[in-house]
């Protein structure tokens, strides 16, 4: 058990005695009850634009945890204190970057900030009264080639994100990578958003803030192409072919990882494969366990398949590598090589008549999946086995 003494910096140029502000600084599980660690009100900025070191309670979290800040500012007069921020700014760090007083950005813009003309105004009749103030502001990180800031199908304006983001962090909706082979980071975002929707939640916003975002030592910083894709993001021009905000999260994790391939179009299969060394670096860094792993290019048999039961039944989560061709919606029956990405949500079973279940994630759905009426072979002909982590907390 530890005390830990917690702070953060803001970007301004007023005075540091005539700001005050609010700062929350919380984690949520994956029912997403709010558990506190900071909570304090109109508190006074140091010279140095710090805010306090404000004393956690005796706790016993990991320094590796993800923790959601909430700032608000506010400037004092000698007649009222008021709110000079619309909404609260929100970033995420770890407890060892709050407690180390690294919970900042060296660029400005990622931190909370305000800034004031230093222009003095004057009667209009005493002439000489213009004062300039240049405002600038960053263009969107995530821009379609195809469907430019202000078209009626942008895939990314702030509206049809923020309801898409709200439709996952309340479980409404699942990653779903349509036409794109992004099927392992669907399977990391997938766990992460039922364990830590949270931390889900506002990663997907700091990557449309600010084109980047970290998760634990998770860096996803998108390249220029994968930023501004190319080619339609529409069938016919109405049904969606992939989700913006899935490709915000799904394409800028792989294209983060990719050294010789870009994410720069929605038909760029090859730069999707994700391979099981990359998909248990993205989880650790993100910070779960790995516990154990049995897979591979060669089928894991039925004692594979068992050991990932052991451990699907214990709460432990199970990323496992299989053949499309093992699931409903695939026209393939005898392709028999590793080529998907599933998380299961239960055990395999097998009913009264052989055939095979699985409650499973895969493709935007969490159902059972495999095909129908389909024996212990044909699964096992398909199974690559698998990956198990400890959930994140």
């Amino acid at each position: 058990m530890t005390v830990y003494r917690l702070s953060t910096r803001i970007h301004s140029n007023a005075p540091s005695d005539s700001l005050l502000y609010d700062l929350c600084i919380y984690r949520m599980d994956s029912e997403r009850k709010r558990f506190l660690l900071i909570d304090v009100k109109q508190q006074p900025i140091q010279g140095n634009y710090e805010t306090l070191k404000h004393p956690t309670d005796n706790i016993s979290e990991s320094l590796s945890t993800i923790y959601i800040m909430e700032v608000m500012l506010y400037r004092k007069t000698m007649l009222h204190t008021r709110c000079v921020t619309a909404s609260p700014f929100t970033r995420m760090y770890t407890l060892e970057e709050f407690a180390s007083g690294k919970a900042w950005s060296s660029v400005k813009r990622e931190n909370p900030c305000y800034f004031v003309t230093s222009g003095t105004s004057k009667l209009e009749s005493e002439g000489g009264n213009i004062v300039s103030v240049n405002i600038s502001k960053q263009d969107r990180p995530f821009i379609a080639e195809q469907y430019p800031v202000g078209d009626p199908q942008d895939p990314f304006e702030k509206s049809i994100i923020d309801e898409q983001i709200k439709n996952r962090f309340n479980h409404i909706s699942f990653p779903y990578q349509g036409v794109a082979s992004l099927c392992g980071p669907a399977a990391f975002f997938y766990c992460l958003q039922m364990d830590r929707p949270d931390v889900y939640a506002q990663a997907a916003k700091e990557l449309w803030q600010f084109g980047k975002t970290k998760i634990g030592e998770l860096e996803i910083a998108p390249g220029e192409g994968c930023r501004h894709p190319s080619g339609s993001f529409f069938y016919n021009d109405i049904k969606p072919k992939i989700l913006g905000l899935d490709w915000m999260t799904l394409a800028s994790l792989r294209d983060s990882e990719n050294s010789v391939l870009d994410f720069d179009t929605l038909d760029s299969p090859m730069a999707g494969i994700t391979m099981w060394q990359t998909l248990t670096e993205w989880f650790e860094k993100a910070g779960y366990i790995k516990v154990f792993s049995n897979v591979g290019v060669t089928h894991a048999g039925i004692q594979g398949m068992q050991d990932l039961n052991n451990y699907v039944q214990k709460g432990y989560k199970v990323v496992s590598l299989i053949n499309d061709s093992l699931l409903e919606g695939s026209s393939s029956e005898r392709a028999t090589y590793p080529t998907h990405w599933i998380v299961w949500d239960g055990p395999v079973t097998e009913d009264s008549n052989g055939n095979m279940h699985l409650e499973l994630f895969s493709w935007g759905e969490v159902s059972d999946r495999i095909k129908k009426e389909k024996k212990l072979s044909f699964f096992i002909n398909r199974f690559f086995g698998g990956l198990v982590f400890k959930s994140v907390k």
